[in-house]
Order: structure tokens, then sequence, then C-alpha cells
């Protein structure tokens, strides 16, 4: 697999990230460089500069797993960037008879419909690894109404967010938000490599969101496990939820999301007014096209 640019560029994006302060080196001289210099670099990991060289050059065939470990250490990676450095050695070092292929289609098993159905208190659906979402409870879908209720988003968060006009507004923290997207995309980029449709929703994203190609250039990695999410939802108001993200088993490449909020907080009471508002409204739930 060529992934010789994303190499490079994650790579350097790192280095440039560190000073000479924070790795412990002495600074000598004016620098160029904000961050680390290569043979700094080469230097921390314990390799030769002609070697971190062509590793930056985004040459990692062949690389060991002990050097990926030192150059994770010596640019002082965390878990997920180390993680996605080990993903783009393995796509690197990939069999070239290897082509890209479509994905095929996501199915939500039938047990996992039942559970996400009996949370009717818990605003939860099924996405991919490439934020269509698959399947949702009727809370879910009801917190969710603006962007089910867009054409263009095709029931994909990340189009929803960059490519919506009503996003900036129905997310309290877009940027988070948008940050967030991009640098979980990256990461499932980096997995998988020969995902044309993953690919494809990239390519479309940088072509017509500004945005996106701005934060996508920034090379940064991110990914969804819990926290905190602001909305401004246009029936009850605004509304800062918990969120959780689990992975289905057997199912590496479909996530469930939940959010919730405290008992008795103001947030615990739109959901409730939410939930009376999908009610009385009729909202739909179930699974969602994703028409490409």
């Amino acid at each position: 697999m060529e992934n010789r640019p994303e190499v490079r560029d994650f790579l350097m994006s790192r280095r440039n990230k560190i000073t000479p302060a924070q790795a412990g080196l002495p600074e000598f001289g004016n620098r160029r460089v904000s961050g680390l210099r290569r043979n700094e670099a080469a230097l921390l990991a314990g390799v030769s500069v002609e070697y971190y060289t062509r590793l930056e050059r985004g040459n990692l065939r062949g690389v060991s797993d002990a050097v990926l470990d030192s150059i994770a250490t010596a640019l002082r990676l965390d878990e997920t960037e180390r993680g996605h450095l080990y993903d783009l050695a393995r796509a690197a070092n990939a069999s070239p008879v290897r082509t890209q292929r479509r994905s095929q289609k996501s199915v939500v098993q039938p047990i996992v419909q039942r559970i996400v159905d009996a949370m009717p208190t818990v605003p939860a659906f099924v996405q991919n690894n490439r934020f269509d979402i698959l399947y949702s409870n009727e809370l879910g879908h009801a917190l969710y109404a603006e962007l089910f209720a867009d054409a263009g988003s095709r029931a994909n968060t990340a189009r929803f967010v960059f490519l919506s006009p009503g996003a900036r507004h129905f997310y309290v923290d877009w940027e988070r938000v948008a940050r967030g997207a991009v640098g979980q995309l990256r990461v499932e980029a980096g997995r998988n490599p020969f995902d044309t449709d993953l690919s494809n929703l990239i390519g479309e994203l940088s072509t017509r969101s500004d945005d996106f190609r701005v934060m996508w250039g920034a090379n940064d990695v991110h990914i969804f496990r819990e926290g905190e999410k602001g909305f401004r939802h246009s029936v009850v108001g605004e509304l800062q939820l918990e969120h959780a993200v689990m992975t289905v088993p057997g199912q590496a490449d479909q996530m469930v999301t939940m959010y919730t909020a405290a008992p008795g907080s103001a947030a615990a009471d739109a959901l409730t007014l939410l939930a009376s508002w999908a009610a009385s409204a009729d909202i739909a739930s179930g699974t969602h096209s994703t028409k490409r």
C-alpha cells in the first residue's frame, strides 16, 4: 500500500509539535523550526539520522515494532497516535497484490437493534466507521432530527458537521466536534486503507469544505470513547449530555453511541420533553438509508 504521503505528513507534524525543552534537549543558536530537528528526533529514538530521514520520507517498509516504539516514544505519541503509527506501518507492509475494495454494506444484527430499542430514555444509534447512522431508536432520531431532515447529509454525521449550514448552531462546541470527527476519520483511514467508500467520503469532504481540508492537514488523530456534548435542539433548547461509544461485539466497524443526563438535571428534563415530543410527532426509528 503506497501511503508515503500520509506517513511523511504524520511524522513531520508530530515532530514539529515538540520543543527541545519538552524533550529535555539543550537549545543552541537560531532555530529555523519550532519543533525538533530531524537529527534531534533521531537521537531521541536511538537511530541514525539517515534511517530516521528515510522513515520521515514515508518509507515504513520492513520497520520493526521495536523501532516503531522508539519513534513513538521519541515523538511523545499518545496511545491513539501510537496506534495510528502502527496502522500506517501495517498498510505500508501490506501485500502489493491487494487492491482497494468497496466496503460491504453494514448490517445491524437484530439483537443489536433490540438492545438499542430497549433504551427508550436514552438517545442511541449505531454507526459504522464512516459515520453513517445505520440504526437508531426513537429518542436518538428525535435528538438528531435536524440531521435526518437534511437530505444532503444522507444520515452521515460527518457530512452533517461539515456540509450542513445548521450544524454550527446545532452543536454548542462545533469546532471541537468537527476536529474530533476529522481525527476519527484519519484513524479509520489508517486502519482501513483499502476502503474506497471511506476514501471517497474523505475526498468529498476535502473538496466541499475548507474547514475539513484545513483540519485534515493538521494530521491529528482521535478515538471516541466518552465525554460531554452540547446541543441546541429546535424543540427542547440547549442541553448538555454525556455520551459513551461502544464497539459492537463481532462487528469492529460498528459502534453504538448513547447519550444520557444526570438524574434531576435540566438536561434530563429536556430528554423527557424530547421523548414526549417524539411520541406525539410520531418520530420514526430504525434503519436509515445511506445512499451514495
